[in-house]
C-alpha cells in the first residue's frame, strides 16, 4: 500500500475512523482476563453499554461481527421451522432473510421497492391475517446501511400492539446505534443487534445483543443448537463482569 501523507479520514458507513484515545487505550498491555481487575472493568463496561441502547435488561457483548449478533438473536429465541416476518428494505434484510433460511427458519418477506422504511400499516396488516399467530418475530433494520433508508421502530411496535400479535421484535441497529436515537425500552424491541465499527467509532471485532424479559422467556424453550452463542451461559458469567471464554 503507497504511503499517505496528512491525516487519513476513512468517509464510509463503517468501519468509521476511530478517535485517538481509544486507538491509545488499545496500545495498552493486556490484562488477565480472569483476575479482579478485569472483572471490575467488565461491570462497569455491561453497565454502561445499556445506557446506550436505552434498556434496563442485558446487553451480551460477543467477539463477532454483527452478524453474529443476528445468529445470537435467532437461535435463542426460535426453533426449527418458525415462521418469520422480514421486511426487505435493503440488502441486510436480504442477507438477514437468508440467514434465516439458513438455519431452518420459514421467513415470509413483505417487499419493498429499498426506497424507505419498512411501512408499518403493511406489518400490522399482515399480521392481523395472522390469526394463528404462526409469525414468532418480526425482522426489521432501523438504519439500512445499503439504502440510507431508516424504518421508524416505535411505529412498528404501535402495528403490532394495534394487531395484538404476540411476535418478538428484532431489530437491526448494526448502522443506527449511536448515531441515531434508539430507545429498546421504550420502543418495546425484544432483540436489538449492533456492532462495534459504526456509530460506536470503535474498531471492527465486537457485536451487541439488547434483549428484553420476553425474549430472554422465549430462550427457555426455544430449540435451535446453540452453544457460542447461548444467552443463558453469558448472562450468568457476566454477573461478575467475565466472560465463558477469553474475550
Amino acid at each position: 500500500m503507497a504511503n499517505q501523507s496528512g491525516r487519513h479520514f476513512l468517509q464510509i458507513p463503517g468501519p468509521t475512523p476511530v478517535p485517538e484515545r481509544i486507538l491509545n487505550a488499545m496500545s495498552r498491555q493486556m490484562l488477565d482476563h480472569r483476575g479482579p481487575t478485569f472483572g471490575e472493568f467488565g461491570l462497569k463496561l455491561l453497565a454502561d453499554v445499556k445506557t446506550i441502547f436505552k434498556t434496563v435488561n442485558p446487553v451480551i457483548i460477543y467477539p463477532a461481527s454483527g452478524t453474529g449478533a443476528w445468529e445470537a438473536g435467532f437461535v435463542n429465541t426460535l426453533s426449527p421451522g418458525d415462521k418469520v416476518l422480514i421486511v426487505e428494505t435493503g440488502q441486510f434484510a436480504v442477507l438477514w432473510r437468508n440467514m434465516a433460511e439458513r438455519l431452518g427458519l420459514e421467513p415470509e418477506v413483505i417487499p419493498t421497492d429499498w426506497h424507505g422504511g419498512a411501512d408499518a400499516n403493511a406489518v400490522e396488516a399482515r399480521l392481523k391475517k395472522d390469526k394463528a399467530h404462526d409469525i414468532k418475530a418480526v425482522c426489521v433494520v432501523h438504519n439500512e446501511t445499503s439504502t440510507g433508508a431508516r424504518t421508524w421502530i416505535d411505529e412498528i411496535r404501535k402495528a403490532m400492539d394495534g394487531a395484538k400479535h404476540p411476535a418478538l421484535l428484532m431489530v437491526d441497529a448494526v448502522s443506527s446505534l449511536a448515531a441515531m436515537d434508539f430507545r429498546h425500552d421504550e420502543w418495546g424491541v425484544d432483540v436489538a443487534v449492533s456492532g462495534s465499527q459504526k456509530g460506536l467509532m470503535l474498531p471492527p471485532g465486537l457485536s451487541f445483543t439488547a434483549i428484553s424479559q420476553k425474549a430472554l422467556a422465549a430462550s427457555k424453550k426455544a430449540t435451535l443448537p446453540r452453544s457460542y452463542w447461548n444467552w443463558e451461559d453469558m448472562i450468568a458469567i457476566n454477573a461478575a463482569g467475565t466472560f465463558p471464554y477469553t474475550p
